[in-house]
């Protein structure tokens, strides 16, 4: 019963700022000619500090024209969410978390499923959950999304060993394909870890130009010219990628 899937993501996102209704304009144009099924975040959807009351200005108004197609957002909880937004975000509605800060989602009849992990918060519970769920997933591309990324070549944050060291050796026991961290206000696509996919997609909203380490051997390919967002498609045969910019190149 399985269908594709197509969605986007992207993550350190949520000023409200040009660059931010520049993302949510091409996001509009790639959903209109072809449907995304849903957008799934990779944190700091609300900045500064992810408090209720920058709601409307960074979110609702810049992605007024996907919300009003009624394509949902999955978010995930980035460092400036939980400053002061926490539990308003785990309850909003149109950020569909439930009043959980991790959680998954299934898509496409299984063909997708989304394991959405609160990185700030890595504590034994959340592990517990993440073992059984994976295992549980008969899903066929398994899909980790958290802020903190376990790979990461930007200057700025670069790798968290420490999240590595948690989710890593879950990922690779349960045969999780792809992977998508924020953080770092980048593009990068890693090289292979065994043979897991990791991305860093963190410029939804404002890019750090120049902060890619380049000669790091983590770069299979970058970009920090630009704000950006992906695109992903999952069918029974692959998971295709794109990463565009605010003037729609890919």
């Amino acid at each position: 019963s399985a269908t594709p899937v197509r969605f986007a993501l992207l993550g350190d996102w949520g000023n409200g700022d040009q660059n931010t209704i520049d993302v949510a304009r091409q996001m509009t144009a790639v959903h209109d000619r072809t449907p995304l099924d849903m957008v799934v975040t990779a944190g700091d959807n609300i900045y500064p500090d992810g408090a209720a009351s920058h709601f409307r200005n960074n979110f609702e108004q810049p992605f007024e024209p996907l919300l009003s197609r009624r394509v949902p957002f999955y978010a995930c909880l980035g460092n400036h969410d939980v400053k002061a937004g926490r539990e308003a975000q785990l309850k909003y509605p149109l950020f569909n978390m439930g009043g959980r800060n991790y959680y998954s989602h299934t898509a496409g009849g299984g063909m997708v499923e989304v394991f959405v992990l609160d990185s700030n918060a890595m504590d034994a519970s959340q592990l517990t959950w993440l073992d059984a769920a994976l295992r549980r997933s008969t899903a066929v591309w398994k899909v980790g999304v958290l802020h903190h990324p376990p790979f990461s070549s930007g200057k700025r944050h670069g790798s968290d060993t420490s999240i590595r060291a948690d989710v890593h050796p879950l990922f690779k026991r349960h045969g999780v394909h792809v992977v998508f961290s924020g953080h770092d206000h980048i593009y990068q696509r890693v090289t292979l870890q065994d043979d897991i996919q990791y991305f860093v997609s963190g410029a939804g909203g404002k890019v750090r130009i120049g902060d890619v380490n380049k000669k790091d051997t983590l770069v299979a390919s970058a970009y920090d010219d630009d704000s950006h967002f992906m695109v992903l498609e999952a069918d029974a045969s692959a998971f295709r990628f794109q990463a565009i910019n605010t003037s729609g190149q890919v």
